[in-house]
This record gives C-alpha cells, structure tokens and sequence, in this order.
C-alpha cells in the first residue's frame, strides 16, 4: 500500500488517497467532493509534481493510474486515443510498434503519465521541429469540477471549430479540470537518429555557440550544458534520412572543428535515443538537498547570455540553443529571482521550493486567469493554490 507522504507536495500530505478505474469515477469522486469542499489534487508518476506551489488545501490525492489504456489507435491515419493514466514509455512502445511517435520528450518516462506531462505543459527540445505537444492535441475528455465529463475535439486531425476549449486544461495543473483521455496526432518516427557530443573548454564556448548557429541545416535539438552530473560539452541531436543525417553531421564537425573542438563523439539508433533521454531525465533530477532548477523561457538568441550570468552566479546550466530555454540549477533562491525573475520551477528540494513563487513574477493576464478559474472550479475544490497567483 502506498503511504500518504508518497503524495506529499510540498509540507502537505493528503487526508485520503482515490483511485479510480474509469472516467466516470472520477467525475463521480469530483461531485461528491465539490459537495463537501473537499479540496482535490491530481495524481500521476509524481514526475511533474514540483511545477506548482504548494497547494493551499490538500484533502484527497486523485491517484489516475488506474486508467491507463489506448481506446482508439488507427495507425493509418495517424491518430490515437488513451487514457490520462497511461505511462509515456508504454504509450511510446505502442506507438513504436508502427514506426510512429509523438514527441513529448519527458523525464522519466516509465513513471510519467500522459495525463500528467499535459497538465504540466511540459514542452520538450525537440519542440521547434515537431512542435508542442499541445500541438498535436486533436481531442480531450476532462472531468469538470461539478462532476461532468467535458469533451473537445475528437480523433481526426481538422475537428475544431471555433475556440479549441481541450487545450485549456494544457498546462494549467489540473487546476481546471482532471483531464481523463488525450488524443493525439501522431508523427512517424525518423529513419536515423544520431547524437553528437563533445567536451568544450570555456575558451571556445562563444564560438561553439556561434558555430550551431552556422549550420545549413538545423538540428532537431542543440544544447550547450555546463553541470548536471556532466564536464562542460555541447550536444546536438540529428534526425532525418540517413543521407541528411550523414551530411549534417560533416557539417557539424567541420563547424565545431573550425570552433576549436578537439573530438565529436557519434552515437547512433537506440543508443542515440538513450543517451538523449538520459539528458531529459537529468532537467528535473533533485541532486541534492540543497537545489532549485527553473525553466527560463526566451529567445533562441539570448539564451546564451543568460546562460553565463547564470554560471556567473554559481549555477548549473542548459543552454538550448533551438527553442531559447534556460534550465538552470541554483543551490540559492537569491541569485535565482534576481536573474530570472519569470522562470518557473520544475524541480528541486521542498524547503527552497518553498521560499519562491514557483511560477515567478505575476503575468498581466491575472485576471483573465482568475476569471477562468471562478468558472470552471466556482467551489475552489480542483487543486487551489496550485498555479499562477494562488489560482
């Protein structure tokens, strides 16, 4: 039997812990606790759980993983349906079994929960070539506060008119609905994938940089990373036919070469694919009791030099060169807010966590959000707290 302090969030444990077999189980617990202002937080692998504050009431941890089946999969058209419980690596491996994917590139995919990784708005580095995972949303079902099962869109690809209501609940932490079924678009896999790493010196980090940014044809992902249980070095994913593969990676070599790089180490195929996941597993490892790690989003352009007032400032770094991100692990909240006022927390230790705003500065849009949130959760019973501005 799992403990309560195993849904810990935070200083907060849950009174009771449900789990439900089915969408109509969790509709049904969310009226019944709605009835009595039973404050409700959605349960997954627990991966994702530190993108929030704290919830500001905690009485019952909505275990989802009890529903965690593909309803529909037509490989043909691309498109496939599945429970919200459903762990990303066995959706994965379904998907593999017809050359297909969708790209949500997660860490810890065998505990990670599809429900989850959409509730959190996790966006991956492979994001500027296959887009959001949002992106290829096609449909959704979501539980609603009162006990109705809301649903959008549907399983082809052109089914939305008007407002696209089932990305709502992407990204807002369950705040607005217990999303219970995702429909997806699916991509086919990529003939080759290779990963090119290599060791930089912070002499030619500069002209490393400068040099991804030369290449004629842009990798699926390019980050430079300083830390995170690695000596500094550059990273670049390649994916595509194996003649596009093969000759960007003489165009990268030649780039890094000519930076001042020594090596290129190559891997291909599977083992490309683990050493890659092993990066993304790294983006919200909790290493030490003393530790925050933020995502600091921007331009592509000014990544790096927020990157080094970050190493400036002690911290660890993930430049992403693609999409612009700054993961950063600091072992201090100061620094943090002070460099990266609207970076939003993804993982660290409970008592720094405490000590921030996990989403950072209030956006302008407050208001709208809160007005969101009195008509989806009047009660206030959908994870209060949780979001941005107390939401």
């Amino acid at each position: 039997m799992i403990a309560h302090d195993d849904y810990r969030i935070g200083e907060r444990a849950p009174a009771r812990i449900e789990r439900p077999t089915d969408a109509a189980a969790v509709a049904a617990l969310l009226r019944t606790c709605a009835a009595d202002g039973a404050a409700v937080v959605a349960f997954g692998g627990g991966t994702m759980q530190a993108f929030g504050n704290t919830p500001a009431r905690y009485d019952v941890a909505l275990d989802m993983r009890g529903i965690a089946e593909v309803r529909q999969y037509d490989y043909r058209e691309m498109t496939i349906g599945a429970d919200a419980g459903m762990t990303v690596a066995a959706f994965t491996r379904v998907l593999g079994e017809h050359g297909q994917f969708v790209p949500l590139d997660v860490p810890n995919p065998e505990q990670a929960t599809i429900g989850g990784v959409m509730a959190a708005g996790w966006v991956g580095p492979r994001r500027m070539v296959y887009g959001r995972p949002r992106d290829l949303l096609i449909g959704s079902a979501a539980a609603l506060a009162d006990g109705t099962i809301a649903r959008a869109g549907g399983m082809v690809v052109k089914n939305v008119t008007g407002y696209d209501v089932g990305k709502l609940y992407v990204g807002s932490l369950g705040t607005l609905g217990i999303i219970t079924r995702l429909n997806f678009k699916a991509l086919p896999r990529a003939a080759t994938m290779r990963l090119a790493t290599a060791v930089i010196g912070d002499d030619i980090r500069d002209r490393v940089v400068a040099a991804i940014g030369s290449l004629a044809a842009e990798p699926s992902a390019a980050l430079i990373i300083d830390g995170f249980g690695e000596e500094p070095r550059v990273v670049v994913l390649i994916e595509g036919s194996d003649a596009t593969v093969d000759r960007t990676t003489r165009d990268l070599r030649s780039a890094l070469g000519r930076a001042g790089v020594a090596e290129t180490t190559l891997l291909d195929g599977d083992a490309a694919e683990r050493a890659f996941a092993r990066i993304i597993d790294g983006y919200t490892a909790v290493v030490a009791e003393r530790t925050i790690t933020v995502r600091d989003a921007g331009l592509p352009s000014t990544v790096w030099e927020r990157a080094q007032r970050a190493l400036a400032a002690g911290a660890e770094t993930i430049a992403d060169l693609r999409t612009g991100d700054l993961i950063a692990r600091f072992s201090a909240v100061e620094p943090l807010r002070t460099l990266l006022p609207r970076a939003v927390t993804i993982a660290g230790a409970p008592g720094l966590r405490a000590q921030t705003d996990a989403w950072g500065a209030t956006p302008s849009t407050i208001a709208q959000m809160r007005s969101m949130k009195a008509r989806f959760d009047p009660t206030g019973v959908l994870a209060p707290g949780r979001f941005v501005g107390g939401i």
